[in-house]
Order: C-alpha cells, then structure tokens, then sequence
C-alpha cells in the first residue's frame, strides 16, 4: 500500500495561490468524489484546508501522486507547471512524518497551535463522510491525533504561543495608544474570529460589532462581548466608523473593496484604520494596502509577530520530534504487517480446511463406536501429516541448494526453542 501527501502552505505559496485551492467546508465532500473519479474509486483520500495550507493525503495500491497534482491544479484552475513549482509531495514515511508535525503544531505558523488538530480531525470526517476514509488513511490519522497528544502533554510545544488573534492585538496596540478608545468591527462569526474578538475584548475596547451574513450566528457572538450585530450589507455605509477592522469569512471574493474604504477614510477625515485579513481566499481587497491611512495585515503579514519566542521551545521541538520519529516507525512498521494479511488469511483458510476434513473423519469414527483414544489419535496424526506434507515435500525435492534453503526455512519455523 503506497501513502502519499500533496500540499502547498504559508511556506511554499504566496496567499493569492493558496486562495484558489481553500475549499469551503461543503466544497470537501464533492472535490473528494471527483478526485476518486477521475483517479480511482478505490483510493482513500482526505482534503485538509486550513487559512495557511491546502493538503490532499491518499492511500492506494500504488502511489498516483503525479494525476493528483493534476487534479488539484485543474481544480484551482492553473497549470500542474505553476502549482508544481510551489508543492510539495511526501511519499511513505516522509508524508506520515508530515501529517504527524502538522498534527503537532509543528508545521504551523504559530508554532504548536492547537486548532490545526481539530481541523484534522474535521477532514478526517468529512473523508468518511464521503466514502473515501479507508483503512489506511484512517490509521494514519488515528495515529496523528495520538502523536499529537503525546507532543502537548509531553512537551511544552504549545507554551507561550502567540495566535494570530494575539498577534493582531499587539499590532493594534503599536497603532493606538489606547484600544479602550477603539470601535472594533468584526467581519464573520466562525472560529477565527470569536478567538480574535475573545482578546481584543480583554482590551475593553469603546465599541465591538459583529457583522456577518446570518443575523442569528451574529447576535450570538454579539451578545457573548456585548457589542452590537449588523447584516454584511450594511458594512459600506458603516465602515467610517470603526478604528480596527478585522475579517474572516469563507467568501470566495473580497467583501471589503478599496472603494468603500476610500469612502470611509474620507468620512473619517483620514484618521487611520486598523486593518486585518485572515481570511483565505482575501475579504479585502489587496488595494488597500496603498491606501496612506490604512495598515492592513494579511496571514502572511503577522507572520513575524508569530515567530516570537520559537527561540524558547527549540528543546521542545526536539522532544516533540523523538516523539515523531517513533510514531513514523510504528506506523512504517503496519504498512509492512498489511501487506502479509493475505498471506496470513490463506495459511488461515488453509488450516480450517484441515481442521474440517479431520473433525468429518472424527465423527465418522465415533459413530462407528471406534475408541475415543483412538479417534484422537488419528485426529492429531491426521493434522500434523497436513501441517507438514508441504515441509518434507520440498526436503525431498529439487537441487542441493533448494533443499538447503528448505532445511533452513523449516528449522526457523518449525525447530525453534521457546526462550
């Protein structure tokens, strides 16, 4: 069985590229059937997308990692040349230690961020969901979600870790002198940005709103930090009046364009905007970035903000990646022991046949009122002379050097002394 993983992340892509592969939560289950289509029904695949990283790992009876990058670059609609200069493809033992470090946080922007797991654990449903969640991949899976959880409890991986939502905090409070005279607006309502909103509101900014396509989702997230709820339509006409603005939808298009802050910085009469987009693909328009009064950051931005203190947790990267290689090995090791399941299924077939045949000449012989003693007797004689006939035919058989071989063979697996 050949393992494969194809992915391109915040190290290998630019956010543009990467935004033509985010797949939407209800994107996964669909690409995954036509994945198989086009490659095979049988392969076991699963689809992991994330802000940073889009990432396909399969499982078949021989790697087609070349037609899947074909498929992903048909699917983003580039060339395979362009998506290749920017992917990666690990095979065997380098994609399971890929998938275990991206279970560990380790391959993270923000070194040993916890929501990367749950995430995996998301894409690994929706594989299931779909049909394409096999054996294989399901225990390479299984098996990252415990690596993963030796790593945290083990290591302190996670300690001191600054999220992107913190990091967006901090660059805010280089901007403003005090975030407690801030209108804070909030673009969505998923995970990313109640995280964002929980630390800005530890700040007790002036004002927070939630603005968000359905109302309901809003209010709850409103209501949680006491701000105020507003439809998506209503966000150019209000822009001017918020200082922070940041946003995380799964839109496929931008929601905030240059025009409608232009608008609002005049409103404002140029006073400056605070701007984030952790959205991926963008919901503001890369434009506004030259805008003189407004500082917008990307995912890609806060990269070096995220970076702080990696310096501190180098011995637990080490710790983390032991951790790691062990898992490798174990699960190298099972790939090996899959592959002799149907040898061990037929000597399993085989037996039971034996064992059959002589359990109908047993009975036979007790119904013919013979002596149980000798009934168990030819009963054992008769299985051992089955277990063995193959062993002694090959003993008397064939050239020197066969029986050579056969005579080792057979003291290894039939001659060995219990230790």
């Amino acid at each position: 069985m050949a393992v494969w993983a194809l992915g391109i992340n915040h190290t290998t892509a630019p956010l543009d590229l990467r935004g033509r592969f985010a797949y939407a939560i209800d994107q996964v289950e669909p690409s995954l059937r036509s994945l198989r289509e086009a490659l095979s029904r049988r392969l076991e695949a699963a689809i992991l997308s994330t802000c940073n990283r889009t990432e396909i790992y399969c499982a078949g009876d021989h790697s087609d990692a070349e037609r899947t990058l074909d498929w992903l670059a048909h699917s983003g609609g580039v060339s395979p040349a362009l998506l290749r200069s920017h992917a990666y493809t690990l095979h065997d033992g380098l994609a399971a230690r890929h998938a275990f470090r991206v279970a560990s946080g380790l391959d993270s922007m923000v070194l040993g961020e916890p929501q990367i797991l749950g995430q995996m654990k998301d894409a690994m449903r929706m594989a299931d969901q779909a049909g394409a969640l096999g054996i294989t991949l399901n225990q390479l899976f299984q098996r990252c979600f415990a690596v993963a959880k030796e790593v945290r409890t083990s290591t302190e991986i996670g300690a001191h870790s600054i999220s992107m939502a913190a990091a967006a905090v901090r660059l805010a409070s280089q901007l403003f002198e005090d975030l407690g005279k801030c209108r804070v607006l909030f673009v969505g309502a998923g995970e990313m940005i109640e995280l964002a909103a929980t630390h800005f509101a530890a700040r007790n900014p002036q004002a927070i709103a939630i603005a968000n396509r359905t109302l309901e989702r809003g209010e709850r997230l409103a209501t949680r930090f006491g701000g105020e709820v507003m439809k998506l339509a209503d966000l150019p006409a209000r822009l001017h009046e918020f200082d922070a603005v940041i946003s995380c939808t799964a839109s496929t298009l931008p929601i905030i364009g240059l025009g409608a802050v232009e608008r609002a910085l005049k409103a404002r009469r140029h006073r400056p905007m605070f701007m984030v987009d952790l959205a991926v693909p963008r919901d503001i328009e890369p434009e506004v970035k030259g805008l003189e009064d407004v500082y917008l950051y990307t995912v890609d931005d806060l990269a070096a903000v995220v970076q702080t203190g990696h310096s501190n947790r180098q011995a637990a990267v080490a710790q983390a990646e032991a951790i790691i290689d062990a898992g490798v090995q174990s699960f190298l090791q099972w790939i090996d022991l899959r592959g002799a399941v149907p040898l061990i299924q037929q000597l399993n077939a085989q037996a039971d046949e034996w064992r059959a045949l002589e359990l109908v000449r047993a009975r036979r012989m007790l119904a013919r009122g013979e002596n149980v003693d000798a009934v168990l007797e030819a009963l054992s004689k008769g299985l051992t002379q089955k277990m063995l006939h193959g062993a002694m035919a090959e003993l008397h058989a064939g050239d020197a050097n066969s029986r050579e071989r056969a005579s080792l063979a057979i003291q290894h697996f039939f001659l060995r002394k219990e230790r």
